[in-house]
Protein backbone atom coordinates (compact mmCIF):
# COMPACT_ATOMS: atom_id res chain seq x y z
CA UNK A 1 0.00 0.00 0.00
CA UNK A 2 1.37 3.21 -0.75
CA UNK A 3 2.79 5.06 1.96
CA UNK A 4 0.49 8.12 3.43
CA UNK A 5 2.12 11.56 5.12
CA UNK A 6 1.06 13.23 8.04
CA UNK A 7 2.06 16.45 8.84
CA UNK A 8 2.99 17.60 12.48
CA UNK A 9 3.27 21.07 13.42
CA UNK A 10 4.36 23.52 10.90
CA UNK A 11 7.21 21.39 9.63
CA UNK A 12 7.51 17.80 10.66
CA UNK A 13 6.51 15.13 7.74
CA UNK A 14 6.49 11.61 9.30
CA UNK A 15 6.00 9.09 6.33
CA UNK A 16 7.45 4.94 6.11
CA UNK A 17 9.25 5.88 2.78
CA UNK A 18 10.78 9.76 4.34
CA UNK A 19 14.01 9.95 6.66
CA UNK A 20 12.94 9.28 9.73
CA UNK A 21 12.09 12.05 12.71
CA UNK A 22 13.00 11.48 16.04
CA UNK A 23 10.34 11.51 19.06
CA UNK A 24 12.48 12.03 22.28
CA UNK A 25 12.14 13.36 25.87
CA UNK A 26 11.69 12.28 29.72
CA UNK A 27 8.89 9.71 30.62
CA UNK A 28 7.23 12.40 32.68
CA UNK A 29 7.66 16.40 33.44
CA UNK A 30 9.73 16.28 36.84
CA UNK A 31 10.18 20.46 36.71
CA UNK A 32 9.77 23.08 34.29
CA UNK A 33 13.27 23.94 34.46
CA UNK A 34 14.38 20.52 33.76
CA UNK A 35 11.98 19.99 30.63
CA UNK A 36 13.17 23.34 29.09
CA UNK A 37 17.08 22.23 29.84
CA UNK A 38 16.49 18.99 28.08
CA UNK A 39 14.67 19.74 25.28
CA UNK A 40 17.04 22.41 24.77
CA UNK A 41 19.92 19.74 24.64
CA UNK A 42 18.01 17.90 22.49
CA UNK A 43 16.97 20.33 19.88
CA UNK A 44 21.05 20.72 19.72
CA UNK A 45 21.61 17.55 18.66
CA UNK A 46 19.01 16.66 16.25
CA UNK A 47 19.58 19.92 14.77
CA UNK A 48 23.48 18.97 14.55
CA UNK A 49 22.34 15.55 12.51
CA UNK A 50 19.93 17.14 10.59
CA UNK A 51 17.17 14.94 12.05
CA UNK A 52 13.35 16.29 12.26
CA UNK A 53 12.77 16.14 16.08
CA UNK A 54 9.22 15.95 18.07
CA UNK A 55 9.61 16.88 21.78
CA UNK A 56 7.56 14.48 24.16
CA UNK A 57 6.75 14.36 27.78
CA UNK A 58 3.89 13.31 29.60
CA UNK A 59 1.97 15.95 32.08
CA UNK A 60 -0.15 12.45 34.20
CA UNK A 61 1.57 8.96 34.28
CA UNK A 62 -2.30 7.67 35.06
CA UNK A 63 -1.29 4.48 34.80
CA UNK A 64 1.89 4.09 37.21
CA UNK A 65 2.36 0.44 38.86
CA UNK A 66 1.78 2.19 42.40
CA UNK A 67 -0.22 4.86 43.87
CA UNK A 68 2.94 6.09 45.58
CA UNK A 69 4.85 6.76 42.53
CA UNK A 70 5.65 10.41 40.83
CA UNK A 71 2.74 11.07 38.06
CA UNK A 72 3.56 14.41 37.27
CA UNK A 73 2.48 18.05 37.79
CA UNK A 74 -0.97 17.13 36.66
CA UNK A 75 -3.17 18.81 33.11
CA UNK A 76 -3.14 22.43 33.65
CA UNK A 77 0.28 23.17 35.08
CA UNK A 78 2.24 20.51 32.83
CA UNK A 79 0.15 21.57 29.46
CA UNK A 80 1.25 25.42 30.40
CA UNK A 81 5.04 24.25 30.85
CA UNK A 82 4.84 22.26 27.09
CA UNK A 83 3.35 25.28 26.13
CA UNK A 84 6.92 26.82 26.92
CA UNK A 85 8.69 24.70 25.56
CA UNK A 86 6.91 24.76 22.27
CA UNK A 87 7.26 28.63 22.38
CA UNK A 88 10.04 29.12 24.07
CA UNK A 89 12.38 26.34 21.38
CA UNK A 90 10.00 26.62 18.91
CA UNK A 91 9.92 22.95 18.82
CA UNK A 92 7.09 20.51 17.74
CA UNK A 93 5.60 18.59 21.16
CA UNK A 94 3.59 15.74 22.21
CA UNK A 95 2.33 14.46 24.59
CA UNK A 96 -0.44 11.51 25.85
CA UNK A 97 -4.10 12.11 26.80
CA UNK A 98 -5.75 9.89 29.46
CA UNK A 99 -9.41 10.58 28.90
CA UNK A 100 -11.96 12.67 26.81
CA UNK A 101 -12.22 15.63 29.54
CA UNK A 102 -8.20 16.20 28.79
CA UNK A 103 -8.03 16.04 25.20
CA UNK A 104 -9.31 19.65 24.12
CA UNK A 105 -6.80 21.34 26.44
CA UNK A 106 -4.00 19.24 25.14
CA UNK A 107 -5.07 20.23 21.26
CA UNK A 108 -4.81 23.56 22.21
CA UNK A 109 -1.38 23.34 23.91
CA UNK A 110 0.53 20.51 21.38
CA UNK A 111 0.71 19.32 18.01
CA UNK A 112 0.56 15.92 17.97
CA UNK A 113 -1.91 13.97 20.77
CA UNK A 114 -0.94 10.08 21.85
CA UNK A 115 -3.08 7.61 22.47
CA UNK A 116 -1.27 5.97 25.09
CA UNK A 117 -0.97 1.45 24.56
CA UNK A 118 -3.72 0.47 27.55
CA UNK A 119 -6.05 2.99 25.76
CA UNK A 120 -5.41 2.51 22.58
CA UNK A 121 -9.15 0.57 21.76
CA UNK A 122 -11.19 3.52 23.97
CA UNK A 123 -13.69 4.25 21.61
CA UNK A 124 -15.09 8.05 23.26
CA UNK A 125 -11.18 9.21 23.75
CA UNK A 126 -10.65 8.42 20.15
CA UNK A 127 -13.38 10.18 18.59
CA UNK A 128 -11.92 13.07 21.47
CA UNK A 129 -8.84 12.82 19.91
CA UNK A 130 -9.89 12.99 16.23
CA UNK A 131 -12.54 15.49 16.52
CA UNK A 132 -9.85 17.76 17.35
CA UNK A 133 -8.56 17.93 14.07
CA UNK A 134 -5.11 17.20 15.27
CA UNK A 135 -2.66 14.89 14.04
CA UNK A 136 -3.12 11.42 16.66
CA UNK A 137 -0.70 9.12 17.57
CA UNK A 138 -2.01 5.24 18.46
CA UNK A 139 0.21 3.59 20.77
CA UNK A 140 -0.33 -0.52 19.91
CA UNK A 141 -2.04 -2.09 23.08
CA UNK A 142 0.67 -4.32 24.66
CA UNK A 143 -2.10 -7.23 24.41
CA UNK A 144 -2.88 -6.52 20.36
CA UNK A 145 -1.84 -8.02 17.23
CA UNK A 146 -0.48 -5.81 15.03
CA UNK A 147 -3.85 -6.86 12.50
CA UNK A 148 -6.11 -5.59 15.39
CA UNK A 149 -4.89 -1.76 15.12
CA UNK A 150 -7.13 -2.07 11.58
CA UNK A 151 -10.42 -1.46 13.69
CA UNK A 152 -8.62 1.01 15.73
CA UNK A 153 -7.83 2.81 12.29
CA UNK A 154 -11.35 2.50 11.05
CA UNK A 155 -12.96 3.64 14.09
CA UNK A 156 -10.73 7.30 14.10
CA UNK A 157 -11.20 7.61 10.16
CA UNK A 158 -14.99 6.59 10.96
CA UNK A 159 -14.83 10.06 13.08
CA UNK A 160 -13.20 11.90 10.39
CA UNK A 161 -9.83 12.24 11.01
CA UNK A 162 -7.06 10.43 8.50
CA UNK A 163 -4.10 12.34 10.16
CA UNK A 164 -2.99 8.90 12.11
CA UNK A 165 0.47 7.55 13.00
CA UNK A 166 0.51 3.86 14.51
CA UNK A 167 3.02 2.61 17.35
CA UNK A 168 4.56 -0.26 18.02
CA UNK A 169 5.94 -0.41 21.82
CA UNK A 170 6.19 -4.22 22.48
CA UNK A 171 3.86 -7.02 23.26
CA UNK A 172 3.04 -8.68 26.66
CA UNK A 173 4.89 -12.10 26.71
CA UNK A 174 4.13 -14.14 30.20
CA UNK A 175 4.73 -11.75 33.45
CA UNK A 176 6.73 -8.69 33.25
CA UNK A 177 8.22 -9.14 30.08
CA UNK A 178 7.72 -7.73 26.40
CA UNK A 179 8.52 -8.87 23.10
CA UNK A 180 9.01 -6.99 19.50
CA UNK A 181 7.62 -8.52 16.80
CA UNK A 182 9.08 -7.12 14.34
CA UNK A 183 6.15 -8.35 11.67
CA UNK A 184 4.10 -6.03 13.44
CA UNK A 185 5.81 -2.50 11.14
CA UNK A 186 5.05 -4.08 8.24
CA UNK A 187 1.83 -5.26 8.90
CA UNK A 188 0.53 -2.16 10.51
CA UNK A 189 2.22 -0.41 7.34
CA UNK A 190 -0.68 -2.00 5.57
CA UNK A 191 -2.82 0.02 7.19
CA UNK A 192 -0.70 2.93 4.72
CA UNK A 193 -0.12 5.55 8.07
CA UNK A 194 3.07 6.06 9.39
CA UNK A 195 4.77 3.73 11.86
CA UNK A 196 6.29 4.88 14.39
CA UNK A 197 8.44 2.98 16.85
CA UNK A 198 8.67 3.26 20.40
CA UNK A 199 11.94 1.58 21.57
CA UNK A 200 12.23 2.78 25.27
CA UNK A 201 8.86 1.14 25.87
CA UNK A 202 9.68 -1.94 24.13
CA UNK A 203 12.71 -2.92 26.26
CA UNK A 204 9.93 -2.52 29.79
CA UNK A 205 9.56 -4.83 32.44
CA UNK A 206 6.19 -3.80 33.16
CA UNK A 207 5.99 -4.26 37.03
CA UNK A 208 9.16 -6.25 37.70
CA UNK A 209 10.00 -4.20 40.64
CA UNK A 210 6.22 -4.59 42.46
CA UNK A 211 5.85 -1.00 42.99
CA UNK A 212 7.18 0.23 39.24
CA UNK A 213 8.73 -1.08 35.92
CA UNK A 214 12.12 -2.55 35.29
CA UNK A 215 13.61 -2.47 31.71
CA UNK A 216 16.86 -3.48 29.81
CA UNK A 217 18.28 -0.36 28.40
CA UNK A 218 21.09 -1.94 26.77
CA UNK A 219 18.72 -3.34 24.16
CA UNK A 220 17.16 0.14 22.82
CA UNK A 221 20.41 0.45 20.33
CA UNK A 222 19.78 -2.90 18.60
CA UNK A 223 16.17 -2.56 18.76
CA UNK A 224 16.57 0.72 16.75
CA UNK A 225 18.89 -0.43 14.68
CA UNK A 226 16.70 -3.58 13.54
CA UNK A 227 13.42 -1.19 13.51
CA UNK A 228 15.48 1.27 10.98
CA UNK A 229 16.54 -1.77 8.85
CA UNK A 230 12.70 -2.58 8.33
CA UNK A 231 11.87 1.03 7.76
CA UNK A 232 10.04 3.68 10.26
CA UNK A 233 8.54 6.85 9.93
CA UNK A 234 9.84 7.68 13.12
CA UNK A 235 11.63 6.48 16.38
CA UNK A 236 10.15 7.13 19.89
CA UNK A 237 13.06 7.31 22.84
CA UNK A 238 12.94 8.57 26.27
CA UNK A 239 15.75 10.55 27.51
CA UNK A 240 17.01 11.50 30.30
CA UNK A 241 20.51 13.07 31.80
CA UNK A 242 20.50 10.66 34.76
CA UNK A 243 18.30 7.81 34.06
CA UNK A 244 18.96 6.04 36.83
CA UNK A 245 17.08 9.20 39.12
CA UNK A 246 14.29 9.39 36.70
CA UNK A 247 11.23 9.90 38.03
CA UNK A 248 9.59 7.65 36.00
CA UNK A 249 10.67 4.68 33.13
CA UNK A 250 14.42 5.11 34.60
CA UNK A 251 15.49 1.63 33.42
CA UNK A 252 14.34 2.06 29.67
CA UNK A 253 15.18 5.63 29.48
CA UNK A 254 18.23 6.73 27.46
CA UNK A 255 21.38 8.34 29.10
CA UNK A 256 21.37 11.64 27.65
CA UNK A 257 25.56 11.39 26.50
CA UNK A 258 24.30 8.46 24.42
CA UNK A 259 21.25 9.94 22.46
CA UNK A 260 23.70 11.33 19.73
CA UNK A 261 25.50 7.93 18.92
CA UNK A 262 21.95 6.04 18.73
CA UNK A 263 20.64 8.69 16.50
CA UNK A 264 23.83 8.58 14.14
CA UNK A 265 23.66 4.61 13.68
CA UNK A 266 20.05 4.73 13.10
CA UNK A 267 20.71 7.65 10.60
CA UNK A 268 22.64 5.22 8.90
CA UNK A 269 20.38 2.32 8.07
CA UNK A 270 17.75 4.50 7.67
CA UNK A 271 19.21 5.66 4.91
CA UNK A 272 20.74 2.82 3.51
CA UNK A 273 16.81 1.09 3.89
CA UNK A 274 15.06 4.06 1.98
Amino acid sequence: MQSKQIKVGKNVILANDKPFVVIAGPCVIESEKHVLRLAENLKKITSELKIPFIFKASYDKANRSSCSSYRGPGVEEGLNILTKVKKELNLVVTTDVHNENQVPKAAQAVDFLQVPAFLSRQTDLLKACAITGKPVNIKKGQFLAPEDMFNIVKKVENFGNKNLALTERGTSFGYHNLIVDFRGLEIMKQTGYPVIFDTAHSVQLPGYHKTCSGGNREFILPLSKAAAAIGIAALFLEVHENPDKALSDASNSVDLKYFKQILRYTKVIDGVTK
